[in-house]
């Protein structure tokens, strides 16, 4: 007995990193059932785009843009934009992945968010590179997005005004975060102020479906050229 006790014990303790994430995702995936569902989203849709999707800015953020009546496409194009950043991610955790079978590979990175690429940043670079246990921290860590997001629509049934609960800030405060993480110098604050300026010009135009569309895409563009010029300088 107390040979298969151990296993399951370490299994337990492996788990435990999750622990911080799990606490932020139940709430922000409760925020993002209410909000879908005043939206009109079936509970069925809502959950599974928990499950398909997983990524809570854009998922808060295709909520705001049903909500405003915005095309498929232009929510499928902001959504890329948006988790482009997981290129990067991945791209800085593949080299602790070169003896994963390509099935866990695919497994990991389908799991990966800006929370759990923190956790295992820490967990490689101190050696534990176990696939086992990093498949079962994203595991858990996605079913406490989609258990969130389940109490969430069922919550939402019974809530007529989410405003009462400032529940509709739960689409700016995310990307203030994801905002204030990726800022690591002067270019990106400058870009960051750049884009939400060129945001607001542009839906003062008119075009109030594509400003934050045009407005990312074209301060990416102008930040790319720049920092490639300084490279070449250098």
């Amino acid at each position: 007995m107390s040979r298969l006790r151990a296993p399951d014990r370490n299994a337990w303790v492996s788990l435990a990193p999750a622990l911080p994430v799990v606490l932020g995702y139940l709430p922000i995936g409760f925020a993002f059932g209410v909000l879908a569902a005043a939206a009109g989203i079936s509970p069925f849709n809502s959950v599974l785009m928990s499950l398909i999707v997983f990524a809570g800015s854009a998922q808060l953020m295709a909520v705001g843009f049903i909500t405003q009546g915005v095309g498929p496409w232009a929510l499928i194009a902001a959504t890329f934009i948006i988790n482009l950043r997981h290129l990067l991610m991945s791209a800085s955790l593949s080299p602790y992945m070169q003896k994963w079978r390509g099935a866990q590979v695919a497994a990991f990175s389908f799991e990966l968010t800006d929370e759990t690429f923190g956790v295992h940043s820490l967990r490689f670079e101190q050696g534990d590179v176990a696939p086992g246990s990093a498949l079962r921290i994203n595991l858990v860590c996605h079913l406490s997005w989609v258990v969130g997001s389940l109490l969430g629509v069922l919550a939402g049934g019974l809530i007529e005004d989410v405003r009462l609960f400032g529940l509709d800030y739960a689409l700016p405060a995310m990307f203030i975060a994801l905002l204030v993480m990726q800022i690591r110098g002067s270019l990106y604050l400058w870009v960051a102020l750049g884009a939400g300026a060129l945001s607001m010009l542009i839906w003062g135009v008119g075009l109030t479906r594509w400003n934050v569309i045009l407005a990312a895409v074209i301060a990416a563009a102008v930040a790319a050229g720049v920092e490639t010029c300084r490279k070449t300088r250098s």
